[in-house]
């Protein structure tokens, strides 16, 4: 069973922050989706070891919202990486 573990119980510029047990095979990420938490549409921010992000997918957010959720994660990454290894999850994301 696929379980979708949110970073916090409430929305950051109307989105939650999750992932799922099949993504902690990757760096740490954060999905930022609605209240159905569905991958289509959903943004993709992979998390290096200083909180910065790097947008894989934008989703259906705006410029605005992926900003907004940027500065989210470098204030909360610390707390976030716990919950991410908790499930087991690999990694900071090390890449370009």
């Amino acid at each position: 069973r696929r379980l979708m573990p949110k970073f916090f119980n409430f929305k950051v510029a109307g989105y939650f922050l999750y992932f799922t047990s099949m993504c902690i095979v990757e760096c740490m990420h954060a999905h930022a989706s609605d209240g159905k938490l569905t991958e289509a549409g959903s943004a993709k921010f992979f998390v290096r070891e200083n909180g910065d992000t790097i947008v894989q997918n934008k989703g259906v957010l705006n410029d605005r919202d992926v900003l907004k959720i940027q500065k989210f994660i470098k204030e909360h990454y610390k707390e976030m990486y716990l919950l991410w290894k908790q499930f087991g999850g690999e990694d900071f994301y090390k890449g370009n």
